[in-house]
């Protein structure tokens, strides 16, 4: 997984080429907490697919406007920096793989 608060902007352009799917969490978002390692299980295996977790704090604030972040969790899967697909809340497991299935085979992933 990359923690995009470690990248400064030129490397965050480089780790969102290809397909990612981004996970947006708020500091003190107990959804978000259990929703990273639901994502981890689910984005890891599947070659060519990047896990990039954006923490919402004042050092991404560009970013989560660049992404038009309202709320956390969001979930994007993007394709060169690209949304693609956005999912806003807590997903079920089952569910969010089901979508995950569904949007990834549509960019050929």
């Amino acid at each position: 997984m990359y923690n995009i608060n470690a990248f400064n902007k030129k490397d965050i352009d480089e780790v969102l080429k290809g397909v990612c799917v981004i996970e947006v969490s708020g500091e003190s978002c107990a959804n978000c907490l259990t929703l990273m390692p639901i994502l981890d299980r689910l984005v890891t295996p599947r070659e060519g697919v990047k896990l990039v977790h954006i923490e919402a704090d004042p050092t991404t604030e560009d970013l989560i406007k660049r992404f038009e972040i309202r709320q956390a969790p969001t979930i994007l899967i993007t394709l060169d920096g690209e949304i693609r697909e956005r999912v806003v809340g807590f997903q079920p497991e089952e569910i969010l793989e089901i979508w995950l299935d569904d949007k990834l085979q549509k960019l050929g992933k």
